[in-house]
Formats: structure tokens, C-alpha cells, sequence
């Protein structure tokens, strides 16, 4: 590609920040990963009861000192700030660090129309970003995709993927890797 080549501008997260202050996303869902600006579906009740019903158990198996966060921001790279619809980080929220996490213990996507998105480009972002335990409640085939052990991949998109998947059905538990004592019950995550 030469200098007068047409490419996609990249935008960055003060850039992102400043449209949406501004209201030119009014209304609308949107999350910017690696520097694009990405619209999101709307959501179907089963999708928010999966997020639901996740965060609770999720609460359980961690318990306090932990903030199970339902589709709050990350700050995960400059051009990066994805609203994952479970983020576990320390802490607790009635005293809120000023500023977003840039990382998290455990993300979990809850998925039934972006599956492929979930799996593919949002697991690289993940991986590049360096969060070993990433989950994908999969509505579709109702079962749920546990991805570790983050390597990098040049063909990922993000130049990184997840080693390890394991698909977990309704009569299977697992453990977060940031608390290995505790145990979830996959059936408990799936409305």
C-alpha cells in the first residue's frame, strides 16, 4: 500500500469518547475495537437474561473483594474499548476507581447473533489483551466455550489467539482461573 492508497481511519478512544459526548451515537449501541467503531445488535430478552443469570453466578463463585461487572467498559488499548457483556475485576463497586479497568480477571460474552464476532474478533482483542479466562455463553448451541492460555498469532486479527477451548454442557461446572476453588455450574449461565 502506497501513501495515496485509500485506508480506514483508525480511531482513537479520546476520539471515540468525544463523539459520543457530542451525541452522535444517540440511541444507538456502539463499541470501538481496534479503532473501528462498531454498532452493536439489539438485544433479545433471552440475550439479557444469559448476562443475568451469568453475573449472579458469577458473584457467588467470586464473592467479595470482586466487581462483577455487566456491559461495562474496558480500557483495554488506545484504539480498543469494548463493553463485554460480564468483566470480573478486583475491587468493589461502591468504591469505584476514576478510571475504567484496563484488564480483567475473567470476560465473558454472552452470544447468540455474534457468535462468529465473539469466537473470532472479539477473542483476539481479548487474548491480545492479556486476559487468560475468556467465556462465551454460546445461546445458540447452549453451552459455554471456555479459551485460555493466550499465544500470539499473526493471521489473528489481533495478532493473538487463545491456545485452549473447551465447550462445557449444562451438566458440566467450571472454574475461573482466578479462583480455581470456586465451582459454576454451566447450566446456571444458560436461561
Amino acid at each position: 500500500m502506497n501513501e495515496t492508497d485509500p485506508h480506514p481511519y483508525c480511531w482513537t478512544r479520546d476520539e471515540y469518547y468525544r463523539l459520543c459526548e457530542e451525541g452522535w451515537f444517540q440511541d444507538r449501541r456502539v463499541q470501538l475495537i481496534g479503532g473501528e467503531i462498531v454498532e452493536m445488535s439489539a438485544q433479545h430478552n433471552i440475550h439479557l437474561a444469559g448476562i443475568t443469570l451469568t453475573q449472579d453466578a458469577l458473584r457467588i463463585a467470586f464473592g467479595s473483594g470482586y466487581w462483577v461487572r455487566a456491559q461495562g467498559t474496558l480500557y483495554l488499548s488506545p484504539l480498543s474499548v469494548p463493553d463485554p457483556d460480564i468483566a470480573v475485576v478486583p475491587g468493589n463497586p461502591r468504591t469505584p476507581a476514576v478510571a475504567n479497568p484496563t484488564t480483567a480477571l475473567l470476560v465473558v460474552e454472552v452470544s447468540d447473533t455474534t457468535l462468529s464476532y465473539d469466537r473470532n474478533r472479539k477473542a483476539s482483542l481479548y487474548a491480545a489483551s492479556g486476559i487468560s479466562d475468556y467465556w462465551i455463553v454460546n445461546l445458540a448451541d447452549g453451552q459455554v466455550e471456555v479459551y485460555r492460555d493466550p499465544v500470539p498469532d499473526p493471521t489473528a486479527p489481533f495478532g493473538w489467539r487463545y491456545a485452549s477451548r473447551t465447550d462445557l454442557q449444562p451438566g458440566d461446572v467450571v472454574s475461573p482461573l482466578a479462583q480455581p476453588g470456586a465451582t459454576v455450574a454451566v447450566a446456571h449461565l444458560l436461561p
